[in-house]
């Protein structure tokens, strides 16, 4: 019986080993799988931009979505300006058009969009989501999507024990792979003014036919889409234009109503 029974733990323990080696084996190869497959985007990490001077251009100072700032422009075609939804009276989306082809489209939204879509379309408890990105990334879109731009597949551990890990850096890498837009691939770089801070996508000086710049503060969050796929000044959109944008966004006070040219 003793013997039997040695058999049957050694059977067991054995059985128990090679469950957990085949199991890390393919966990490990799961994630270099992964870490291969990923798009150039996954690579990509937030940088300081390099130009930090203001565009001084004569330009228009405007008032959307609860929210005023500058552009450095002056053709703005007012009558091509749409607010969005449609159908709802309160807007969150402007699209504005220039007679140069220029088109801006400015979106307001409020905090906790992220935290709203792992618990809405993932279906996540706010405790799991808490667990998932970290006590402060879930209190904060800022955070959250500093960290999930500076994760790359050079920061997985990939010889790590626990499946939990590697399912958990897959998972990141994966939305890392499809949160940012095309124009990230130039470049992502950390933007900021006094109430703001967020991130660019797009280099300019790549003449990518999109820019998005995307502000969050702790009482609202702003994302600016430049399209300049019809522009017509060859120069193309200037970083210096973009952060007199960037600069001069800021929440409305009660009774700041602002439309007017500067």
């Amino acid at each position: 019986m003793r013997l039997f029974r040695r058999i049957l733990v050694t059977a067991v323990v054995t059985l128990a080993v090679i469950f957990t080696v085949v199991r890390w084996a393919a966990d490990v190869t799961l994630t270099f799988y992964a870490a291969k497959k990923v798009p150039a985007i996954a690579r990509v990490v937030p940088t300081e931009l390099k130009d930090h001077t203001v565009s001084q251009a004569p330009g228009t100072r405007l008032s959307y979505l609860g929210y005023n700032f500058e552009v450095p422009w002056s053709d703005l075609d007012e009558s091509k300006t749409k607010l969005y939804p449609k159908e709802k009276p309160d807007k969150t989306m402007v699209v504005l058009t220039f007679r140069s082809g220029l088109r801006l489209r400015l979106t307001a939204f409020p905090t906790g969009e992220w935290k709203t879509l792992f618990t809405t379309d993932f279906k996540l408890s706010p405790q799991q989501f808490e667990q998932f990105v970290g006590h402060e990334a879930s209190k904060s879109d800022y955070v959250f999507l500093r960290n999930l731009y500076d994760f790359t597949p050079d920061k997985m551990h990939y010889w790590a024990w626990s499946s939990a890990v590697h399912a958990h850096e897959v998972m990141v890498l994966t939305i890392k792979s499809i949160a940012p837009t095309k124009a990230a691939e130039t470049g992502i770089f950390n933007v900021q003014n006094e109430t703001f801070k967020g991130f660019q996508q797009g280099n300019p000086l790549a003449r990518t036919g999109l820019l998005l710049v995307t502000l969050y503060s702790d009482d609202g969050n702003v994302e600016i889409t430049l399209w300049q796929k019809d522009y017509k000044n060859p120069a193309g959109i200037t970083q210096p234009e973009i952060n007199r944008i960037v600069q001069s966004v800021n929440k409305i006070r009660p009774r700041e109503v602002i439309v007017s040219k500067k």
